[in-house]
């Protein structure tokens, strides 16, 4: 073909019309000249609707963030000689927004004189369907993963998973059992609110946070004059969970005193308050916890059989985190999601040589531990992913003086722990109000830093004489 023949305005009408982008030209005022059919599928314009018309019949959404001005030599395009291509969408003839990317530019002629304007249009429409797609399969995929708040695709998960949607479909009694920092109490929150009662309430009570009287008062609730400062009535936390369910975490450190109230109430279904001889009728399910070997604490006589077999009557048990590594990378993504929101932040998540680290690294923490340490991370992560160096010291495999505490052990009597199982120290009373302190009075973090139960904190405290609550909050 001849050189003046593919510049024939027939030929080139037709190259236009085999392009799979939308394209239009404006002449020098403003007025369409030329449009192709994508141009007229995209839009839904006919060439013959379209030629004499300005751009505004399609409605670009972004003209430099205006509307079309009156005039074509008010237009950006003539200002500017092109727009950067961008993102927009485009009025359909039937109404309906098209998305597009959208580009334009000036047409000169040999002389450097403008002879209008030629702009080309990408339909969106199919690829951000797939996106759609893509993103609807995303959220499917985690919803697969997740019961509730209770993340994982592991096998072992998943019978977790099974168990919890048989426990919410029945009103047995159920024991969890896991190590600390597992998520026992999400698996009794995802059971509450998948069964019958999800409406009704969901009372949480540690067994382990108070003593025995203290305890007795809070889950049968007492009347007034029924010991000193008991000035009025209480209602106590089995009557509040009237038709709903009662946690009970850490079941294993119950008093014999309080194993026997316990079984009684499973036994016959009703309580008496402290200090009052009339039985109230109650209707809940009890979900008990325990990081302990209840079966084990049975045999050596610490724990009632009959109690125990009335808890058991369906077991979950919550795998440690070292037996569901596969769950590690979904685990981190939720964490540094919660991150992002809470730090109003956007890192996209862990660079494989810090998720190496992750995978290996025992955990004896749980799940617990994997959120703090992202959280440790998101304090010092300066790049758009967590690196090795933003992990914790313990997580990168440093040991040594810098693992220790910086703290002076001189009050109260010593008990000898370990904090890493190669780096010996003693609690003491001052070391004990300096992570108390440190951990805003949260108990099961102290424990978890000493790697001793929330009783054993409990216990110094008493010990010690040590509030249970910060002072300085009273």
């Amino acid at each position: 073909m001849k050189n003046d023949q593919l510049w024939n305005a027939d030929v080139l009408n037709q190259i236009l019309d085999t392009m799979a982008e939308g394209l239009f030209t404006l002449d020098d005022q403003g007025i369409i000249t030329s449009w192709n059919r994508s141009m007229e599928r995209i839009s839904g314009y006919s060439a013959k609707e379209a030629m004499g018309k300005t751009c505004g019949l399609i409605e670009c959404s972004r003209c430099f963030g205006k509307k079309c001005p009156a005039s074509i030599h008010q237009c950006g395009v003539m200002i500017h000689g092109r727009t950067e291509a961008k993102e927009c969408v485009i009025r359909h003839k039937d109404g309906h927004d098209v998305p597009v990317i959208k580009n334009a530019r000036l047409a000169k002629d040999e002389n450097g004189q403008i002879v209008g304007i030629v702009e080309t249009i990408i339909d969106l429409t199919e690829l951000n369907r797939v996106k759609e797609e893509a993103m609807a399969a995303k959220r499917q995929l985690k919803e697969a993963h997740r019961l509730g708040n209770i993340i994982g695709k592991s096998p072992v998960m998943q019978h977790v998973f099974d168990a919890i949607r048989a426990a919410a479909n029945s009103q047995a009694n159920i024991l969890i059992q896991g190590e600390s920092g597992t998520g026992k109490e999400l698996v009794a929150g995802a059971i509450h609110y998948n069964s019958l009662q999800a409406e009704k309430p969901l009372i949480t009570v540690n067994c382990s946070a108070l003593s025995e009287t203290l305890l007795e008062s809070e889950l049968f609730g007492h009347v007034k004059g029924a010991f000193t400062g008991a000035h009025r009535d209480r209602t106590g936390r089995f009557e509040e969970a009237d038709g709903g369910t009662v946690f009970l975490d850490e079941i294993g450190e119950l008093t014999p005193y309080m194993q026997v109230k316990l079984l009684r109430v499973l036994q016959e279904r009703e309580i008496e308050r402290v200090g009052d001889s009339s039985r109230i009728k109650i209707d809940i399910r009890v979900i008990a916890a325990t990081h302990k070997n209840l079966y084990d604490l049975t045999r050596a006589g610490e724990f009632r059989e009959d109690l125990f077999y009335r808890l058991k009557v369906f077991p979950i048990q919550v795998p440690p985190l070292r037996e569901r590594r596969v769950d590690i990378p979904l685990l981190a993504e939720h964490f540094i999601e919660k991150g992002n929101q809470r730090e109003n932040r956007s890192i996209a998540g862990v660079h494989p040589d810090a998720m190496r680290l992750l995978m290996e690294y025992p955990w004896p923490g749980n799940i617990r531990e994997l959120e703090n340490a992202v959280e440790h991370a998101f304090v010092l992560c300066t790049a758009d992913r967590i690196m090795k160096a933003d992990l914790p010291m313990e997580i990168r495999g440093q040991r040594g003086q810098d693992s220790k505490p910086h703290h002076t052990y001189s009050m109260g009597a010593p008990v000898p722990i370990s904090i890493t199982g190669d780096v010996p120290f003693r609690v003491t009373r001052e070391l004990l109000m300096d992570l108390l302190a440190e951990c805003d009075w949260n108990k099961a973090e102290v424990a978890r830093r000493i790697q001793k139960s929330r009783t054993s904190v409990w216990k110094y405290m008493k010990k010690w004489d040590i509030p249970l609550q910060d002072p300085g909050q009273t």
